[in-house]
């Protein structure tokens, strides 16, 4: 490991001031001290934030949900408010990581992680992600775990959060306090698609802090949930998973949230799996007809050719047991 210089803040100033700096944010440090023990990242400076007051979950006035960006990943799942009002961001963090992990890993963090490969952890192979212009291993070797959606020459590596898979279906938005103020972003911008800069993954600036995630009040009664299709069943990344919403009123389906994880370069929105949703009532035929859309535009690299039909499967199959119980 590198040498590095540690300082703790205690107030949003002092945490900006040293992130304009260059000091390099953490928390629970669950990703970061890895990466930094395999010398892939090598900060200059940790800024420790863990004491700043960004620990609460809130409902908004309009009937929305606040997460701060210091919530734990296990706190956020356990919360009463989270648990009835959206299910969906419950189950995908504890379907996350091991309990340890989410007892320490928060909110901002778990969107901040870099999306990686073991090439990315591979000091030794060429990735575009760690050393631009280098790269991309992942394309001619082992890409089983690999993307399928949204990826480009430079970078094919899944995102590797579960909760950002529900955040994405919600269509939430983050918010950021900087030098310059205060911005929300929605979650769709926040997490940037490779292209030719792969080393760039959030639409974050220099010294920028996240605050808090925002969950939009949607109408209600509303069904969600989170499926993960795995290797094993704990402590592992998804090969694909789907995040889904739903509301039916009068028996007609009114709106509808899908996303989808372990395919995409980042969590994967399905507009097209929605709108053949909207409109229809519940059946067999429609869940079906509908996760036939789900891996449009997928393009499989030799070892993931089975990831589009497995993708349309998990969307399929989450759609049934959602909208079975709305």
């Amino acid at each position: 490991m590198h040498p590095f210089s540690y300082t703790r803040v205690s107030d949003t100033r002092e945490a900006l001031n040293a992130g304009r700096r260059g000091g390099h944010y953490i928390a629970g440090g669950t990703t970061l001290v890895d990466l930094m023990r395999e010398t892939v990242e090598r900060p200059e400076t940790l800024v420790d934030i863990s004491g700043l007051p960004l620990r609460e979950v809130t409902a908004t006035e309009r009937g929305g949900l606040r997460i701060g960006a210091l919530v734990t990943m296990s706190q956020a799942a356990a919360d009463r408010k989270v648990r009835s009002l959206y299910p969906v961001i419950s189950e995908a963090l504890e379907l996350s990581a091991s309990a340890q992990l989410r007892n320490m890993a928060t909110i901002g963090g778990n969107i901040m992680q870099r999306t990686r490969c073991t090439y990315f952890r591979d000091v030794t192979a060429a990735c575009n992600k760690r050393e631009p212009g280098s790269g991309c291993a992942a394309r001619e070797g082992f890409n089983r775990m690999h993307a399928i959606l949204g990826t480009s020459d430079d970078c094919v590596a899944t995102h590797p959060s579960d909760v950002a898979v529900a955040f994405a279906a919600l269509e939430a938005t983050v918010h950021l306090l900087g030098p310059d103020g205060e911005r929300r972003l929605p979650f769709a911008d926040f997490l940037l698609r490779p292209g030719s800069t792969p080393n760039r993954e959030q639409a974050v600036q220099q010294g920028e802090l996240i605050t808090a995630v925002e969950i939009p009040a949607l109408p209600r009664p509303l069904r969600s949930g989170y499926l993960k299709v795995r290797d094993r069943q704990s402590y592992e990344f998804a090969l694909t998973s789907a995040a889904v919403a739903l509301h039916v009123s009068g028996g007609v389906i009114r709106e509808a949230k899908v996303a989808a994880g372990g395919v995409g370069t980042v969590p994967w929105k399905l507009p097209a799996v929605e709108q053949h949703l909207v409109g229809e009532r519940p059946s067999e035929a429609l869940w079906a007809a509908a996760a036939a859309r789900a891996a449009e535009g997928a393009r499989p690299l030799r070892h993931n050719r089975f990831k589009p039909e497995l993708l349309q499967r998990t969307v399929e199959r989450q759609l049934r047991i959602v909208g079975e119980n709305a």
